[in-house]
């Protein structure tokens, strides 16, 4: 969110600002709330020293036995009064607030300006690309000549944009998101946190999924005693375990020593998916469940551009050791996520598919969910506070990782090798699977 003061002093450059993002602030909007939040702010502070004031003189009237009803009646209508102003000052409040909360983040300044992923800027291509002297297949025919998907199953069982791994499918599948943990805990210094699936609607507020994404997101609900009508609950399921890590530090007031704050989780995420469709979208690269490591950041706002730097190369560690092909991308304004300043985008390359494929999103968020969680810091000296700054990554998407790997080290015999780092512990000494 957003800081409204900052906002009232110069509307202009945040209009410019979120232009580019193809967001139009209501200025004018903004001003008649603010104009009429202040009238009344300073009207209802008036309104309270002179009943202040009023209720000290009908104390010392008492005092010397005089004839008090006439002020008593003046200091009930008072407190009416004053009440009055009260809800109306908080009427305009909610609305400035209602405001504020579907306001997305200003871009960084060094994004570059645009509507759509032609814009982006690619920063570097990393590894080769292998040369096939035979046909290859897709990460779906692979799967499915191993015996390593059931569509059918899932289809039975869960409907469309579900998979069920099978075998070895599985199997490496589990490996990867041990090794992605492995690494960001034991070589990138992250702390492996356990992470709930389901979380209230006050920790998607606070990650800025709500109220934006509303109906992107999994919404549980609750029966009625007479088992019939539906009763939406306040739980969600978290489309990502940023959702939770980040509101670790919800409401919390952190010292500056005990800043950089470093978690990491492997968890299912969560997503409805709506109007997904096409060759693209099949398989394991769009799905509506999905396992992944997140990776985020808590950390001074002086150390916000440099944390993204090297948060991004933890989750590109990941890319490197497995010796996968992928691109870096500096995303536009126009496609940056919704809490957003900054954002990399690592895509794998996929040679069945002939194209590059995200699976890593890391973005500097700067004080934006701070704000809505109320994460402090309290400066050396004990006095000043001021609202953390964020950062979060994948680390990475482990079943796109998974479809990179079977297209990029497919055989021809058909069969699979295993990337090296898999093999021990992971893969129990398995270099190919068959």
């Amino acid at each position: 969110m957003l800081n409204f003061n900052e906002i009232k002093k110069n509307y202009c450059f945040y209009r410019d600002q979120l232009k580019k993002r193809n967001y139009i602030l209501d200025i004018d909007k903004f001003k008649k709330l603010e104009k009429k939040r202040k009238k009344l702010q300073i009207n209802s502070e008036t309104k309270i020293s002179e009943h202040k004031k009023l209720s000290k003189y009908l104390i010392y009237r008492k005092k010397i036995y005089c004839n008090c009803d006439n002020f008593k009646n003046q200091l009930i209508n008072s407190r009416i009064y004053i009440n009055f102003l009260k809800k109306k000052l908080e009427k305009i409040q909610k609305k400035i607030y209602k405001m504020l909360i579907v306001i997305p983040n200003i871009p960084h300044c060094n994004v570059p300006i645009g509507t759509d992923e032609k814009n982006n800027k690619l920063i570097y291509y990393w590894g080769k690309k292998n040369k096939y002297n035979f046909s290859i297949m897709d990460h779906i025919e692979i799967g499915n000549k191993l015996q390593g998907f059931d569509w059918q199953a899932s289809s039975i069982i869960s409907g469309s944009g579900y998979v069920i791994m099978k075998g070895v499918i599985a199997q490496l599948h589990r490996a990867l998101g041990q090794f992605m943990l492995d690494v960001q805990t034991k070589i990138n210094g992250y702390k492996e946190v356990h992470v709930p699936t389901v979380v209230r609607d006050t920790c998607m507020f606070g990650s800025g999924q709500l109220p934006k994404f509303k109906t992107d997101l999994f919404h549980t609900y609750t029966m009625h005693s007479n088992g019939k009508k539906k009763k939406y609950s306040n739980l969600f399921l978290i489309p990502t375990s940023e959702v939770p890590l980040i509101n670790l530090v919800n409401n919390t007031i952190i010292s500056s020593k005990k800043l950089p704050i470093k978690f990491t989780a492997l968890s299912s995420c969560f997503r409805a998916e709506t109007n997904t469709y096409g060759k693209n979208v099949k398989g394991l690269i769009r799905n509506r469940q999905f396992d992944k490591v997140e990776i985020i950041q808590v950390v001074r706002p002086e150390e916000s551009e440099c944390a993204l730097e090297k948060l991004t190369q933890h989750a590109e560690k990941i890319l490197q050791l497995l010796q996968l092909p992928y691109r870096k991308i500096l995303l536009c304004t126009g496609e940056l996520g919704f809490s957003s300043q900054k954002t990399y985008d690592l895509e794998v390359w996929l040679p069945a598919q002939n194209l590059y494929r995200e699976v890593s999103s890391c973005s500097m968020v700067g004080d934006f969910q701070s704000r809505r969680i109320n994460a402090r810091c309290r400066d050396k000296n004990n006095k000043k506070k001021f609202f953390l700054h964020t950062l979060n990554g994948s680390g990475l998407a482990v079943g796109r990782t998974l479809a990179a790997i079977l297209e990029n080290f497919q055989c021809s015999n058909g069969n699979v090798a295993v990337p090296k780092v898999l093999q021990y512990p992971y893969m129990n000494g398995m270099k190919f699977l068959i």
